[in-house]
């Protein structure tokens, strides 16, 4: 049930069989992608980001790598897009600069967040908008779509048939039985196609450690009413700018108090805009004003719900607490909701919000206090359920950390599929089913493409290395110019450093070895720039280790006059 760690490029693709590569999702949550490829042709489940943790400074986002399919962006016949998360539709502005009309296939909601997002790259997409029980044809793939529910509207998951065999991805999603919006999880329907033969299922695996079933949304809706009865002065809730049901909650809950509703966040007002559009979100006349109006309101009589629910710095939760924000500022009294989970690798950026927050007086309540929040992914009992009710030959986990991959295996297990028919995939491995078998059978390039500011991919691990060492250990320059006649010095060595000392004379107690070191080798012949500056490094680096036990980035310039 363990995949390889380290495999061969995958042989050809044999007449009859469908391949299936996971280009991102597996192994960390988020930067989703998967695509599948039969008869020569490709078919892509998703395109989705990853957000940078503490230790990637200046990363903006993180995308699939495409370079597995660079060459072969002729042969997609469409994206589809399981729903309108960031790390499922993020990167599609992305693999659309690369070929601006491949198909975008998805939900009304899902299309209508993508377009909006799309039109801020200047790119106008090909699109199919497709509901549960619509079966497309996209070239040699026929896809049968499934609704699931999950913490926004309108998501799907979708069955792909060739003559390969039956293979169905999830997406995201869980069982709610008392959903607000009335959607069920189309379980019948995954049971229909369990009984036709399904010859594989990649699955949700984020709460798969999680025991038991979903606490149903609805139940949120009390809690948030009790704390807007409670609340003193102004109200905000911070949530994921696509979560329309829990926009719809907050609305509701204002409603009822007497209280006016300003969004807060270019994402969350932009989104919010496409669903009422959509008809996804149900706004009473008079309930919404704009910031400016808010501002003029009682404190009592308002409510902003705004983003930086994962504790973003730039966002507009981040943006209050860091007393940042051009037109809000906590006071002592306010309530603020973390309507939202924490994404795994967030939880310091969040607990920095909340203790800021804190310290400035405001009241803050969050998951760990008070049911604000409830997942949107399976827990273990469902994904039992579901597994029970597909019965598929072979099962794969995806979108989940690597323990939440083996947990969900470990429950597919439980359920009578033997260990063999488990696929444990990480990104870039190639995954062949073939005959009723999926087993993995190489594997591609697949790294990180990190997006900083406008640069797409031009960022490595050691740039990212160099950017550590200088956020955790500062950096020490030092030069010296030396005569082209004589070879000798004739001016320096000069020390300085960023980062490193306050002490503004700490660093001259190295100049007699710097001095030393590059008089010794000038004498023995060395006059080449460059092994003079490793001399330097050389000479810098064993005082400061001696000297301070410290690691800092040492940049010696070598002059030649």
């Amino acid at each position: 049930m363990s995949a390889p760690a380290q495999l061969n490029t995958p042989p050809a693709l044999q007449p009859g069989a469908m391949r299936i590569i996971p280009l991102g999702g597996l192994g960390a949550i988020g930067r989703n992608m998967t695509v599948f490829e039969h008869a020569g042709r490709l078919l892509i489940v998703d395109c989705g980001v990853l957000f940078p943790e503490a230790d990637q400074p200046g990363i903006d986002l993180i995308l699939p790598d495409f370079s597995p399919i660079a060459d072969r962006l002729d042969d997609v016949e469409a994206v589809v897009l399981t729903h309108g998360h960031e790390d499922h539709i993020g990167g599609v502005p992305y693999l659309l600069r690369l070929k601006p009309d491949i198909p975008l296939v998805g939900s009304r909601f899902t299309l209508g967040l993508v377009e909006a997002k799309l039109k801020e790259h200047g790119i106008t997409p090909y699109s199919l908008t497709v509901k549960e029980g619509q079966v497309e044809r996209l070239g040699t793939f026929e896809c049968e779509f499934f609704a699931v529910n999950h913490s926004i509207p309108d998501a799907l998951a979708v069955a792909i048939k060739t003559d390969a065999g039956i293979v169905l991805h999830t997406g995201d999603f869980k069982m709610d039985q008392l959903p607000l919006d009335g959607r069920l999880t189309d379980l019948g329907g995954f049971a229909r196609l369990g009984a036709q033969g399904l010859d594989l299922v990649l699955a949700d695996s984020t709460n798969a450690e999680v025991p038991g079933f979903v606490t149903p949304e609805r139940q949120i809706g009390g809690v948030l009413n009790e704390l807007f009865r409670n609340a003193k002065r102004r109200v905000i809730v911070a949530s994921f700018a696509s979560h329309v049901h829990r926009v719809q909650q907050v609305l509701d809950a204002a409603a009822a108090h007497n209280r006016k509703v300003a969004f807060v966040g270019r994402s969350m007002v932009r989104n919010m805009g496409v669903a009422h559009d959509l008809g996804l979100l149900n706004i009473p006349d008079g309930l919404l004003v704009s910031m400016d109006q808010a501002a003029d309101l009682p404190p009592q009589d308002v409510v902003f719900m705004s983003t930086g629910s994962q504790g973003e710095p730039m966002s507009a939760l981040g943006r209050m607490a860091n007393r940042d924000h051009r037109q809000i500022e906590i006071d002592p009294g306010d309530t603020i909701v973390l309507a939202s989970s924490l994404v795994p690798g967030n939880e310091s950026a969040v607990y920095r919000v909340i203790n800021r927050l804190i310290r400035l007086g405001a009241t803050v309540i969050h998951k760990e206090v008070a049911m604000v929040h409830v997942s949107g992914h399976a827990p273990a009992g469902e994904l039992l359920y579901f597994i029970n009710a597909t019965k598929p030959r072979n099962y794969m986990p995806v979108h989940g950390e690597w323990r939440h991959l083996q947990a969900h295996g470990r429950l597919a297990e439980l359920t009578g599929i033997s260990r063999e028919n488990i696929v444990l995939a990480a990104d870039g491995d190639v995954v062949d089913l073939q005959d009723g078998k999926a087993r993995i059978v190489g594997q591609v390039p697949n790294r990180y493409v990190y997006v900083d500011g406008l640069a797409v991919g031009d960022i490595g691990e050691s740039v990212l290395s160099e950017r550590r060492i200088l956020g955790d250990e500062g950096f020490i320059s030092a030069t010296v110019v030396i005569d082209q006649t004589t070879h000798k010095i004739s001016a320096g060595p000069y020390v300085s450093g960023r980062g490193f000392t306050d002490t503004t004379t700490a660093l001259e107690e190295v100049i007699p070895a710097l001095r030393d070191a590059v008089t010794t080798a000038t004498a023995d012949g060395v006059s080449d720039s460059r092994q003079l500056e490793q001399v330097m490094r050389r000479a810098l680096g064993r005082w400061v280790s001696a000297t301070y036990r410290r690691r800092p980035m040492i940049v010696p310039v070598v002059l030649h006059v």
